[in-house]
């Protein structure tokens, strides 16, 4: 779907707190779904007791909510499956360990 493209690309720009890797990247958005301009997203965390969980949310909200036709963003939290590293992409992975490859957008805030 197009839109769910557009979605993704568009979280694409918000980066972990604690691991400079976007939240599509490192496996973070389970679902994203759209009707008629309203957008559900289920997400999660790397950690279930990240004092950063609703300013996350909250970011996810506020961006897709600037794309053109979205008029309502509902982000929801879940925690089944658990996050583990085995959803972080590959190239995600490589650029991580490999500095040379690393995003220079990354600008890592509080860590969880």
């Amino acid at each position: 779907m197009a839109e769910d493209n557009l979605f993704m690309e568009a979280l694409r720009e918000i980066y972990d707190p604690e691991i400079p890797i976007n939240i599509v990247d490192l496996g973070l958005i389970y679902r994203i779904g759209e009707k008629d301009g309203k957008v559900h997203v289920d997400m999660t965390l790397t950690a279930r007791g990240c004092p950063m969980a609703g300013s996350l949310a909250q970011e996810v909200k506020e961006r897709l909510e600037k794309l053109e036709g979205v008029e309502e963003v509902t982000v929801h939290l879940i925690w089944d499956p658990p996050w583990t590293p085995d959803r972080i992409n590959k190239e995600a992975l490589e650029r991580l360990f490999n500095p040379s490859l690393a995003d220079s957008a990354t600008d890592p805030a509080q860590p969880c």
